[in-house]
């Protein structure tokens, strides 16, 4: 089915032209039956096809999905409004971003969906450099799996230069190890948000990240 049509795209379009509270608010009933509205239909399918491969995934739409607004108040740009949508699909939503989920964000520019660890603390850093340096062969076959690769291609993240000194013997082995972040992301056509298959291309992504998102979720345990 068409989840959205495509005045979606281009009511984000005609915000990035006019992002302001005056025009938002003349435009606030076209964002809500545009944008609002059909995008949280669309997350409670998408939690609802994620929760019959993950019982834990207990949440809301409304658990999941970001709001429009920005936070300026450490920002150079104090335009008002994000110029896309967004949502985190996991155990917790979006009130904890280090369980590993699906982030999918839709709008004029792309449809972008991640997965993995973005922010971990740094206990939690440790502990999966940790299960790499002790599991590196079962990280390596999850990161190299066909849909994995095919779908993301590798393990994204910025790397430490500096490492704790039990793991400057293991990065000549699997250098992997020196990263501070561990996400896998895919930037598809903006043209598939109004395609009747993004739900299925949500999943599809969603099964390709699972085993790796399972690895993380089980290495910061």
């Amino acid at each position: 089915m068409n989840w959205f049509t495509n005045d979606f795209n281009a009511f984000f379009k005609d915000l990035a032209k006019n992002n302001n509270k005056e025009w938002f608010d003349a435009n606030r009933k076209r964002y809500v039956s545009t944008v609002k509205e059909p995008f949280e239909a669309f997350v409670s399918a998408a939690i609802d096809q994620i929760h019959k491969h993950d019982r834990s995934v207990l949440i809301t739409a409304k658990d999941a999905i970001f709001r429009i607004n920005k936070d300026i108040r450490f920002s150079k740009d104090k335009t008002p409004y994000k110029t896309s949508t967004s949502a985190i699909i996991s155990a917790t939503g979006r009130k904890d971003h280090t369980v590993p989920g699906i982030y999918f964000e839709l709008g004029p520019e792309s449809v972008k969906f991640f997965g993995g660890a973005y922010m971990p603390e740094k206990e939690q850093l440790h502990r999966i450099r940790t299960a790499i340096l002790n599991d590196g062969k079962g990280f390596r076959k999850v990161i190299t799996a066909k849909p994995f690769v095919s779908h993301f291609g590798t393990v994204q993240g910025e790397a430490n230069k500096i490492l704790p000194a039990e793991f400057k013997q293991a990065v000549a082995k699997e250098p992997l190890i020196a990263k501070k972040q561990f996400y896998v992301g895919a930037d598809l056509p903006a043209k598939l948000v109004a395609a009747p298959d993004l739900l299925d291309r949500l999943m599809d992504h969603y099964t390709a990240m699972r085993p790796f998102n399972n690895w993380l979720t089980q290495a910061m345990k």
